[in-house]
């Protein structure tokens, strides 16, 4: 752990792994497992967070989160009785943050469940023709013509059904996502988009009905009467003002630079729940898009020493590259100045990113985010490294995007940073 005044020229590396933040100690809720996620926050890492700024004088009556994901913050928050705001810029993730963040009747998800089915059943009996000329040309290209119908068929069943509550809706809709990726051609736990010719069609009634089933069980196992205010948001954080809603400690996970671009990753569901007709259309806004470089001379005189240094390099290498992590780094430098509005005085921001490494420039992501947080305001800095326990016995990326232990791939750093700075 390094606390206090950061030396930038010190190699983050070098420090050794915090037995405290490491693994969990209890096993997770099944409930963080709903819906599949890439790059899933640890849910412990939330309740550890809640335990430090309380034992550093914080009460901690809301807690934030700038990129909430698939809501692991938000249900940790509720289960914890505490207040919750959080905001990300994909549709996808907010509608399952959402989901796991809200309250359900047992009874009425059977119900509501029974009718889906018999719904379904009726349009599978009784086929009615789909003009596939209206089908969007990215989901002909990702299902055959026979997934493609009764995932159709599904999906109207569920908006038949209409229950009088939106939350149970949402419930069953992601559901629906998270039976996509299995039900396309995409190859089976690749984050990469690509085709798998050899994969079989599954039975789509059959992977729903196991899917909502888990669903439910997951969530008969939660038992809580807390009803703290919950607030999730679509939404660009870099749009936020960190006026209208104040937080006491916000718990976050931010991309990556050279990170995958999170709307290729989430396209099936994008499409299929019509959020957009072009997934390419939810790439702008994102942190450090590849896709928005064009500001590049103006960027670089706004990085701060760290970041300059790792553009350089990248620039010798791949020049676009170069553009887009300038971009990213200055959209980090400007998500550092919101978190420190947002938070309340001596509220305190917990960070949690990793370096990353492209080809052969060291991507020093904490080093500039602490750097960043510095320059803010942040008071007291704690720096803390943790395993990230599904990398440590296979370090590498094969070409296909896959862990892998095979020397000769793209290497993957095995540990993460915990980032932590107090308002004052």
């Amino acid at each position: 752990m390094i606390m206090g005044l950061i030396n930038w020229h010190l190699d983050l590396e070098q420090i050794e792994v915090s037995e405290e933040w490491n693994f969990p100690n209890i096993k997770e809720d099944s409930i963080h497992r709903i819906h599949s996620y890439p790059a899933k926050f640890p849910s412990f890492i939330t309740t550890k967070a809640i335990e430090y700024a309380k034992n550093h004088g914080v009460n901690v009556n809301t807690l934030g989160d700038l990129f909430c994901g698939c809501g692991t913050t938000a249900f940790e928050a509720k289960k914890a009785n505490i207040n919750y705001w959080g905001c990300d810029i994909n549709p996808v993730a907010t509608l399952i943050a959402k989901v796991k963040s809200e309250s359900y009747n047992i009874g009425k998800l059977y119900l509501f469940f029974e009718n889906i089915m018999q719904e379904y059943d009726k349009f599978i009996n009784i086929p009615r023709s789909i003009d596939f000329i209206t089908i969007n040309e990215r989901i002909k290209y990702w299902f055959t013509e026979s997934s493609i119908n009764e995932l159709y068929y599904l999906k109207m069943a569920i908006n038949n059904v209409k229950p009088r509550m939106c939350k149970y809706k949402n419930f069953f809709l992601v559901a629906f996502s998270n039976i996509l990726k299995p039900s396309s051609k995409w190859l089976t736990k690749s984050i990469k988009p690509q085709i798998d010719p050899k994969k079989k069609e599954i039975n789509i009634k059959e992977a729903f009905i196991i899917q909502v089933n888990t669903m439910i069980k997951a969530y008969s196992k939660v038992h809580s009467d807390f009803c703290p205010q919950i607030k999730i948001e679509t939404k660009n954080v870099l749009k936020e003002n960190g006026k209208d809603i104040k937080v006491d400690l916000i718990v976050t996970s931010p991309p990556y630079v050279t990170s995958y671009e999170y709307a290729d990753l989430h396209q099936l569901s994008t499409l299929w729940l019509d959020y957009t007709n072009d997934y390419r259309s939810l790439r702008k806004g994102t942190i450090g898009s590849v896709y928005d470089t064009t500001r590049f001379k103006k960027d670089i005189k706004l990085l701060n020493s760290t970041a300059e240094s790792i553009v350089f390099q990248l620039y010798t290498k791949d020049t676009a590259k170069s553009k887009s992590a300038a971009r990213y780094y200055v959209d980090m430098q400007n998500v550092v100045k919101i978190s420190y509005n947002k938070l309340t005085p001596k509220g305190i921001a917990v960070f949690v990113i990793g370096n990353t490494e492209y080809m052969g420039v060291r991507i020093n992501n904490a080093q500039h985010l602490a750097q960043a947080m510095q320059q803010e305001g942040y008071k007291n800095l704690e720096i803390v490294k943790r395993k990230i326990s599904r990398k440590i016995l296979t370090p590498y990326r094969d070409d296909k995007g896959m862990f892998t232990s095979a020397l000769d791939g793209r290497k993957v750093y095995s540990e993460e940073f915990i980032v932590i700075g107090k308002k004052e």
